[in-house]
């Protein structure tokens, strides 16, 4: 196995993801394997200070840096060069199985989509996120913010995505899948929503228990929650606001801590031909360490052929 990880990207690189390295490669088995993308001059140095051996990585030198608010289809075009650039190429080819990185969100997914391309069957994949239960242990919502429009099928293929990473990436055995609405009654909601329910409710491939509410999101009504990214990217930055508000108000709580974005370490694309994990932007040492495990967890379960094999069949 062989793990692509993208070093240039994130506020606090190459510092904050060469120390997340260091540390996802005391969890790696002799058969897995990190393969670095920066420029190897910066990333040395951070190693030999932390009395790393060197050799214990792979490298593939790049020369050009993607911008944290650079276009992103343009500067995967006019930078070949960059550790995302090059990463893409890299899982393109199959030299790497998976990439993350806290780079720029945008050329994430437009890496993901122009380059290893969305599985066949799949119309829009979808970015998910980790949503913490006040029972114990977490949800997961798709989409969490690829894509601000959606049409009913989309929904419907976020649900049978969430469910199969759920079961085998997260072991929830026969995930609850809600998708969220402003009503729990059938006929409520938009034109969206409305059209989407029946088609979810008549799915086999997935345990629909109906629509949910906001005041749902952290309770265990329901495991995998449906919505378009609009609804839920605006629902996680909420989310994730806890945490910090927390912090500020000097108050400790188990729940709450939960919501620290360090302990998932990024959010999977679902729906595209490899694994990829797009990472926070301002990815700590210990958020970049989970981002790799987790792409670990998503090659070792061969989420990618479990996919293939539902939008295939």
């Amino acid at each position: 196995m062989r793990i692509g990880l993208d070093i240039m990207g994130g506020d606090y690189a190459p510092n904050a993801t060469v120390l997340g390295a260091i540390a996802a490669q005391k969890h790696l088995k002799e058969q897995q394997h990190l393969v670095l993308f920066g420029n190897k001059n910066q990333i040395v140095p951070i190693l030999k200070e932390q009395n790393f051996n060197p050799d214990l990585f792979e490298y593939v030198e790049t020369t050009e840096v993607i911008g944290m608010g650079e276009h992103p289809t343009k500067a995967i075009v006019q930078k070949p060069n960059s550790s995302i650039s090059l990463g893409f190429q890299f899982l393109k080819e199959g030299k790497i199985d998976s990439f993350a990185s806290a780079g720029n969100t945008g050329a994430m997914l437009v890496g993901s989509l122009f380059s290893v391309k969305a599985i066949e069957g799949v119309t829009r994949p979808a970015v998910s996120a980790i949503i913490p239960k006040v029972k114990g242990g977490f949800g997961m919502m798709v989409d969490a913010g690829a894509n601000a429009d959606c049409k009913p099928e989309n929904l419907v293929q976020f649900a049978i995505m969430g469910s199969l990473y759920a079961k085998y990436v997260y072991n929830i055995e026969t995930p609850k899948v809600g998708m969220m609405n402003l009503g729990e009654e059938e006929e409520k909601g938009n034109l969206l929503t409305q059209a989407s329910y029946p088609l979810l409710k008549g799915n086999s491939n997935i345990n629909f228990i109906g629509n949910i509410e906001g005041r749902d999101l952290f309770n265990d009504k329901a495991d995998v929650i449906v919505c378009d990214g609009f609804t839920g990217n605006v629902l996680l930055k909420l989310a994730e606001s806890f945490y910090v508000l927390t912090l500020k108000k000097g108050l400790k709580d188990e729940f709450f801590d939960r919501f620290n974005y360090e302990q998932y370490g990024g959010s999977p694309v679902l729906g595209v031909n490899a694994p990829v994990i797009i990472g926070h932007g301002i990815s700590s040492p210990e958020a970049i360490k989970n981002m790799i495990l987790l792409s670990k967890d998503m090659v070792e379960t061969k989420i990618i052929e479990r996919f293939k094999t539902a939008f295939n069949s």
